[in-house]
């Protein structure tokens, strides 16, 4: 098994197609990087000044009534004025917090996309040119084969994911102590673990990608049944009237971020009198966040990829390989 390993490895590494795509995986999130970097610049003190007197009612309004600005009431005396002079500024100051909720899904997107097309594009060669057959007459056992072909997609986009992100989250915190911004303890380990979590969800796409594409035996196949579902499964969601628990995003954020929070509708009383002032209970009628949970996330796109990956084998031990 090991040399099988080490034989898909090298012909993983040497495949044109997806030495692009791995260098995209790299250089994608480094164009994000640099971005943020340069949009996040420092402005002038006396641009600050400026700005924070020309927000000073709103600023008041947000500290007043911090729900309607989407600042928790216990953070108000914080997040209220760095909001606002946000807005007027046209910049925010560079925020670890800030990045994971923004840029960082950003890059986990990035590498998700590219190394599920990586994944497809592998197997894709051996079943269009027809040189699987060619590779079962040195190893018959088919189970063997598709076990080898899955560790090397999974570990070579694990490998890069992981390094890419901690590449990312260093160079962001990086920035951060050359501007002599501060940092909450912790904030680091945080963002390596959202880097971390992203770069295993990247690797497990990869292994749906291969999988799918095992059992459908077609690059364009694959790519034609990941597009349809990826616009048709929204719009499905929305029309059906099913909450936002279960969108895709969601879900995503839900797992990188080891947890998340979702709006629902509530009723209009809510927003009426002394209901529209007080904070909403927990869980209560007028609570419009839920909570998703990290594992609930697992489960959403674990499901399918352990059926998809089922089929793949079943499929590839049975049907006739031309």
């Amino acid at each position: 098994m090991r040399r099988l390993l080490g034989v898909e490895l090298t012909r993983f590494r040497w495949r044109r197609a997806i030495l692009v795509l791995l260098l995209l995986a790299i250089v994608v999130p480094a164009v994000i990087a640099a971005s943020r970097i340069w949009a996040t610049r420092p402005v002038s003190q006396a641009d600050l000044d400026r700005a924070t007197e020309m927000a000073s009612s709103e600023i008041q309004q947000c500290l007043d009534h911090p729900r309607r600005y989407g600042v928790p009431r216990a953070a108000a005396q914080t997040q209220c004025e760095t909001t606002i002079v946000g807005w007027y500024t046209g910049r925010e100051p560079l925020s670890m917090a800030g990045e994971r909720g923004g840029s960082g899904i950003g890059v986990v997107a990035v590498l998700t996309t590219l190394l599920l097309l990586a994944g497809t594009t592998f197997v894709g060669h051996d079943w269009n040119s027809g040189s699987m057959s060619n590779q079962l007459l040195f190893e018959s056992r088919r189970g063997r084969v598709w076990a080898a072909k899955a560790l090397a997609v999974t570990l070579v986009s694990l490998v890069l994911a992981a390094l890419v992100s901690a590449v990312y989250w260093l160079t962001i915190w990086a920035a951060m102590q050359v501007r002599d911004l501060p940092t909450l303890d912790g904030a680091l380990t945080d963002s390596m673990a959202y880097g971390l979590r992203g770069a295993l969800f990247a690797a497990a796409a990869a292994l749906g990608g291969y999988a799918l594409t095992m059992l459908l035996r077609s690059t364009v196949a694959t790519v034609g049944v990941l597009f349809g579902v990826s616009v048709a499964g929204g719009i499905v969601i929305a029309v059906v009237g099913l909450s936002g628990r279960w969108q895709p995003d969601l879900n995503i954020a839900a797992i990188v971020d080891n947890g998340t929070t979702y709006w629902v509708e509530v009723p209009e009383s809510c927003f009426i009198g002394d209901r529209a002032e007080r904070e909403p209970a927990p869980g209560s009628e007028c609570d419009q966040r839920r909570d998703l949970s990290a594992w609930e996330g697992i489960g959403y796109y674990g499901v399918p990829l352990v059926a998809t990956a089922g089929a793949s084998v079943a499929s590839f031990r049975r049907r006739d390989v031309p």
